[in-house]
């Protein structure tokens, strides 16, 4: 069972427009609601992919319903941690052209005793967990070092953390040694502090993550593929993809496609890079089946290409 925590998750709706005029009024051609939070998605990915578990989320008002209803109908087991406010509703608007402008809401300010109540429903449902994944930025109401304390918690308990954040929340986690971090390649770029215009760039960047705490790195390049750098060295995948369609929640099912795979080596590196790659070529947020996926298609290296310049490079 791979347990998901999720600290600021969301409902999400989608509108589909013609184009976006400002000032005018414009009629969505479709629309969609989906629960959304990177560990919510990893969740789903993992549901997908025909696999136990369990998503750990506060959830607050008519939208935090919604959410549970959403998570339930997917087959994931929710966990939820009742909170006064309202779970936030985030708006994406996708136009004809490709271009997708989402509004993300704050979200509701979680109280001592519900940051403390959230840290509790992790524990005691952490207890059969191969993984707990711990994503997406955090809540109103809880400082940076809340993650921190998450993972040294998880570590006495016995639990594996894979934790998927930016910014001082991921700094200050790192003292605790989570034992993978996954971040794309702007977080990266922002946590060693300059920019990153090489493979070989981000290969180091991910070594100084490691040498700050981080026990293995999964670090997320875009379209120039996934690097894994662990204590048996540094692995490089890529993968064919036909025809992009939608990014969203491609990181987070390449996370659960890792975790998967067992979370350590380039077998789970090849998984994850699967997973990412068949994301990426469906629609909107919807996370692969194991019939989507197309594993031939997958390369993975320990020759890993430093000198290649990357195609978006992080400035």
């Amino acid at each position: 069972m791979i347990l998901t925590v999720t600290p600021n998750p969301s409902l999400d709706r989608t509108y589909e427009v013609p184009s976006l005029d400002r000032g005018e009024v414009i009629r969505a051609t479709g629309e969609r609601m989906d629960p959304g939070g990177k560990g919510v998605n990893v969740s789903r990915a993992v549901a997908a992919a025909g696999q136990r578990t369990v998503a750990v989320l506060p959830l607050g008002g008519a939208p935090g319903a919604v959410v549970a209803d959403l998570l339930d109908a997917q087959g994931i087991e929710v966990a939820p941690v009742p909170v006064a406010g309202a779970t936030r509703s985030n708006i994406a608007l996708a136009e004809a052209d490709g271009v997708l402008t989402k509004i993300n809401a704050p979200g509701p300010e979680l109280s001592p005793a519900e940051r403390e109540l959230l840290l509790e429903t992790v524990r005691q449902q952490s207890r059969d967990a191969a993984w707990i994944a711990c994503c997406g930025s955090l809540p109103r109401g809880l400082a940076p070092e809340w993650y921190a304390d998450l993972v040294a918690r998880a570590h006495a308990a016995g639990a594996r953390i894979a934790l998927d954040t930016s910014g001082p929340a991921l700094l200050a986690a790192l003292r605790e040694r989570p034992d993978v971090v996954k971040p794309n390649a702007e977080e990266l770029s922002a946590a060693v502090g300059r920019p990153l215009a090489t493979v070989g760039e981000a290969v180091k960047a991910a070594e100084e993550l490691r040498e700050m705490g981080a026990r293995a790195v999964l670090a997320s390049l875009g379209a120039d593929g996934q690097l894994l750098v662990d204590d048996a060295g540094a692995w490089f995948g890529t993968a064919r993809v036909a025809t992009v369609r939608s990014n969203v929640g491609a990181g987070d099912s390449s996370l659960a496609g890792f975790l998967i795979a067992g979370g350590a080596g380039p077998e789970a590196l090849a998984s994850a890079v699967a997973h990412g790659a068949a994301a990426v070529q469906l629609p909107g947020s919807v996370m692969p089946t194991p019939d989507d996926l197309d594993p031939a298609a997958v390369t993975v290296t320990s020759e890993v290409p430093v000198d290649r310049t990357l195609r978006e490079p992080v400035s």
